[in-house]
């Protein structure tokens, strides 16, 4: 075959979305000119990346960007760079990629009037957004989106309308970011885009859904990504779908089915997209640890870590499980601290940072994160933010023994969840609010709510919550609605020890035992070690374990 004749075919094979076909095509042939083996290496890179042979595609990309610079094609080369740009990003390599779009701005910010300087834009734009500067990435995007349906290019429009509803979603535009989204569909669902913009509008809107808790509209775009992702095999997007699909059926409870998804898009990006794999890895081990697979959870997490270099918020969920309170409280902080403006971003980390302070006993720390996490929900106002926020307060009401606050909270944070028919968080509720009803002396509605906890959570295989629910459920309850940990405190105060050895014996610091012991003072209303010791002994805790 002639290479005009290989050069054409693998063009038809890459129309026809048969990577494997066009990348043997154009490797067995060399072309006898620069231009022409610029296109080849050009035909290459596409094939690879979709094969999800990221090194070939960068080797390709890279010899393509070296010709077409000689030549003088500064369009092509600077294409060249932007692509180059995204591939090392996909690599983790963040300064390799700042090198390349800076080539790509030097070849391309005097040529304003192309489609390649609006793919330009539109990184501009992300880097921006990710910043924080959404009026800069507003503005970026808008121009990209001007210049799209000025050259009459569905693809840059498309992908220009999905930046924008983005960045009017983390501004708190919610409705417009929405229609923005929805706008970019229209052309994906009327098959005018091409493959590669096809799948990043339809994982953009996936996952601003997933980001809103709009699960309806998520498990709707992601059975239809599904479907289109199963013509496009071994390629980055099908493995990023497959961790929406995971999502989606983590949310609906079929956790063994969003392990197995998960456990898969492991396997296809991690040949292609680094950032991506590290997030599948990440969901692989949040999915396990809701199963009560601890220690393939941890493994799960470590590989996250590995690839992403930063501690995944997972982590600290199974610390605390493993009763490691304080090492889950130093992670959880360093998760917040390091984690961007992008309130939706850290809306996701809330719950957890509340959590964990109510368990080490810091109920300011507590009451900041949910009262960010109310701000939050109420600046963007969905159904799932609303029910996050219900779930931090109730446990913090519970935990100051507020039990009418409490109990009424945990039943609006109860019906939120029912409407969003998540079955894990609506058996986690019901945990928390069978808490809250023993300790305001309803013994039968509190066992109501834990067997009913204990029904859902076996249903769905969440093993470890139900056996916490069976140790909770068994044990009569403690007298003050101290926590186990409290009572396990208040014990060894009875036995004399100090601050400093009590907190040598549980492992904790002196600040932390100094903290439940504040707790502890305030519930049971004593004002000394001598009166809460005598408490111990007349509720007979001491010589109790629990």
């Amino acid at each position: 075959m002639t290479v005009p004749d290989a050069m054409a075919a693998a063009r038809d094979a890459l129309a026809r979305h048969d990577w494997e076909g066009a990348f043997a095509l154009v490797e067995a042939v060399g072309a006898d000119h620069p231009a022409a083996e610029a296109e080849r290496l050009e035909v290459l890179a596409e094939a690879a990346w979709w094969l999800g042979r990221l090194d070939a595609c960068i080797d390709a990309r890279q010899g393509a960007y070296r010709v077409f610079d000689e030549l003088g094609d500064q369009r092509r080369a600077g294409q060249c760079a932007v692509w180059l740009y995204e591939n090392h990003c996909q690599r983790a390599q963040p300064a390799i990629a700042s090198g390349w779009l800076q080539r790509a701005r030097r070849a391309l910010e005097s040529d304003a009037a192309c489609l390649e300087h609006g793919s330009l834009l539109l990184r501009e734009a992300e880097l921006a957004h990710g910043g924080g500067r959404l009026d800069d990435a507003g503005e970026l995007a808008a121009r990209a989106l001007a210049l799209g349906r000025e050259l009459r290019s569905p693809d840059l429009e498309a992908e220009a309308l999905q930046t924008i509803g983005r960045v009017l979603i983390d501004d708190g535009r919610v409705e417009s970011g929405l229609a923005h989204l929805d706008e970019a569909m229209l052309l994906a669902v009327e098959g005018r885009l091409g493959p590669y913009s096809t799948g990043k509008v339809y994982c953009s809107l996936i996952s601003a859904c997933e980001e809103l808790g709009d699960l309806r509209r998520a498990a709707e775009w992601t059975d239809a990504t599904a479907q289109w992702a199963q013509q496009h095999p071994l390629a980055v997007f099908p493995g990023i779908c497959r961790i929406h699909r995971a999502v989606v059926l983590d949310r609906s409870g079929a956790l063994a089915d969003a392990e197995r998804e998960a456990t898969r898009a492991c396997v296809e990006l991690l040949g292609s997209h680094l950032p991506n794999a590290a997030t599948a890895f990440a969901e692989v081990g949040d999915i396990r640890r809701r199963l009560g697979d601890l220690d393939r959870a941890e493994e799960a997490f470590a590989r996250a870590e590995e690839l992403s270099g930063s501690t995944c918020v997972g982590v600290a969920l199974v610390r605390l499980a493993q009763g490691r309170v304080e090492v889950a409280e130093r992670i959880i902080t360093g998760c917040v601290s390091e984690q961007s403006p992008n309130r939706l971003a850290r809306a996701r980390l809330l719950p957890a940072a509340a959590q964990i302070a109510v368990a080490a006993g810091d109920l300011v720390g507590a009451d900041a994160s949910v009262r960010e996490l109310e701000s939050t929900a109420e600046t963007f106002d969905t159904p799932m933010l609303h029910a996050m926020a219900a779930l931090a307060r109730g446990r913090v009401q519970l935990a100051r023994q507020d039990m009418p606050a409490a109990s009424a909270t945990l039943r609006d944070a109860l019906r939120r969840w029912q409407e969003l028919e998540v079955p894990y968080e609506v058996a986690t509720t019901r945990t928390v609010l069978a808490q809250a009803l023993r300790d305001s002396g309803d013994e039968e509605g509190a066992r109501a709510s834990f067997a009913a906890a204990r029904a859902l959570f076996d249903q769905i295989g969440a093993r470890l919550d139900a056996r916490d629910i069976d140790r909770v459920d068994d044990d009569a309850a403690l007298p003050g609605g101290l926590t186990p940990r409290e009572a396990e405190v208040l014990r060894l105060i009875a036995t004399g020890l100090s601050n400093k050895e009590l907190a040598a014996a549980l492992h904790l610091s002196v600040k932390t035992v100094s903290r439940h012991l504040s707790n502890i003072f305030t519930k049971i209303g004593v004002s000394s070690r001598a009166a809460a010791t005598a408490f111990a002994f007349e509720h007979q805790l001491v010589g109790r374990s629990d």
